[in-house]
C-alpha cells in the first residue's frame, strides 16, 4: 500500500494514458474501416491499424505537441519570470537555487554525477530541458515519417506521384498538423501561468498555498 501510496499521480496518469491510447486506437481503426469500405478498400484489422502509418502518425503528432510544451516550459521557466504565478521563479531571491553545484555536490544524497566534474555538473543540471526536447525531436521525426507515408498513399491511390519524405518536411499539410497543436500547448502553458497569479487549487504544488497574496512568486 505504502508503495501504491507514493506512486500514485504516475500510476493513475499511466493507466489514464492507456485507456485514452487504447480508446484512439480502436476509434481510428473503425474511422479507417469507415472510409476504406467508402473507397472500395480491404479493411484492415485491429492489429494492423496499430502499425499503419495513419495511426502512428497521429499518435506522434500529439506526442510531438506535448514534449514540445514540457521543454519549452522547462527551459523557459528557468530564464523568465511571471511575477505572482506559481509557476515563476521568484525575482527576489537572494540567491539562485542552483548556484554553486560544486559545492553542493558534497551534500547528503545529492547525485553523485555532480562530483563527476564540471562538464557532468553542466549536463546534469540541464538534463531535464535535453532530455524532453530530445523526446519532442524524435516524435516529431516519427510524426513527419509516417505522416509522408499516408501523403504517398493518398497520392497513389488518386494516380498522383508520391512525394518524397524529404519534399513532404516542406508540405503544408505536415506544418498545419503539427502546428495547430503547437499553438494549444503555448496558450494552455501562458493560461496556467497567469491563472495561478489569482486562483488556487488546494494542497496543489502547481498552486501557491490558498492564503497566499497574489503577489507572491513561485509556490
Amino acid at each position: 500500500m505504502r508503495w501504491l501510496r507514493d506512486n500514485g499521480l504516475t500510476i493513475v496518469l499511466l493507466l489514464l494514458f492507456g485507456g485514452s491510447i487504447a480508446g484512439q486506437w480502436v476509434a481510428g481503426w473503425h474511422v479507417a474501416n469507415e472510409d476504406a469500405l467508402r473507397h472500395g478498400m480491404p479493411l484492415m484489422s485491429l492489429s494492423a491499424y496499430a502499425i499503419s502509418p495513419e495511426f502512428l502518425s497521429s499518435v506522434f503528432e500529439n506526442w510531438e505537441s506535448e514534449f514540445l510544451q514540457m521543454s519549452a516550459y522547462v527551459v523557459l521557466t528557468a530564464i523568465l519570470i511571471q511575477r505572482g504565478s506559481a509557476e515563476s521563479r521568484d525575482p527576489d531571491e537572494s540567491e539562485p537555487r542552483d548556484a554553486r553545484l560544486e559545492l553542493q555536490a558534497h551534500k547528503p544524497g545529492a547525485p553523485s554525477i555532480l562530483r563527476w566534474g564540471p562538464i557532468w555538473r553542466a549536463l546534469y543540471a540541464r538534463s531535464l530541458g535535453l532530455a524532453l526536447a530530445l523526446l519532442f525531436l524524435a516524435s516529431f521525426l516519427l510524426h513527419w515519417t509516417q505522416s509522408a507515408k499516408v501523403a504517398a498513399q493518398e497520392a497513389l491511390e488518386h494516380g498522383q506521384a508520391a512525394p518524397t519524405t524529404l519534399a513532404y518536411l516542406f508540405d503544408a499539410q505536415l506544418w498545419f498538423e503539427s502546428l495547430q497543436n503547437w499553438q494549444s500547448e503555448f496558450l494552455s502553458t501562458a493560461v496556467l501561468v497567469v491563472l495561478s497569479i489569482f486562483l488556487r487549487q488546494r494542497e496543489s504544488p502547481e498552486s501557491k498555498p490558498v492564503a497566499a497574496p497574489h503577489s507572491q512568486t513561485g509556490a
